[in-house]
Order: C-alpha cells, then structure tokens, then sequence
C-alpha cells in the first residue's frame, strides 16, 4: 500500500498542535496557586520627584507670590499708585477703614 503524502503531513500538523496545547495546560497548572492560597504580588513603590509635601509647600508660596504681584499691580499699575505701597501696612489700615466706614 502507498501512503499519501498530505496525510502524514496532515498527521505530523495535528500531533504539534496537541502537543502544543499539552504545554500550555501544563504550563497554566504550574502558574495557578494552591486554593485557599493567595500569592501577594510585590508592587513597585513609584518614586515621586517631588513629594507631595513639598508640593503643597510650593504651590502655597506660589498663591503667595501671586497675591502679591497681583495687589502690586492693581494698586501700582490699574490705580495709579507707587507698587511699592501696595506692601505697606498703613496703605491696606486705610483700605480697611474705608471699606469699615471707620473714618
């Protein structure tokens, strides 16, 4: 009898295929844990450049930083004033006073 040769290589094709499933059931066997048991997975701490408290402190000197400029501006610039007043104490004693009605 003559054998055909695209049934052996069908043959050989099917036997690879088996066998590659054989080692992917075996290999998932070998990852899943016992039941019952839960293996803990180690976490990378992520690194911050900057931490966050030291976030916290530049954003408040930031805000600071801009409330100043931005009273210079608007007492210096928008009303027609020295900016260097705008950091005096006895300018905003006068502010509050005429927004007090205390004068």
């Amino acid at each position: 009898m003559a054998t055909d040769p695209k049934s052996e290589k069908n043959k050989t094709r099917r036997e690879e295929k088996e066998r590659k499933q054989q080692e992917k059931v075996a290999a998932k066997k070998e990852k899943k844990p016992a039941k019952g048991k839960k293996e803990k997975k180690t976490r990378k701490g992520r690194r911050r450049i900057l931490p966050i408290w030291l976030r916290i402190i530049i954003i408040v000197l930031l805000s600071a930083l801009a409330l100043i400029l931005g009273a210079m501006v608007g007492y210096g610039i928008i009303g027609d004033g020295n900016p260097t007043d705008a950091l005096q104490w006895e300018t905003w004693q006068h502010i509050i006073d005429i927004v007090t009605k205390t004068e």
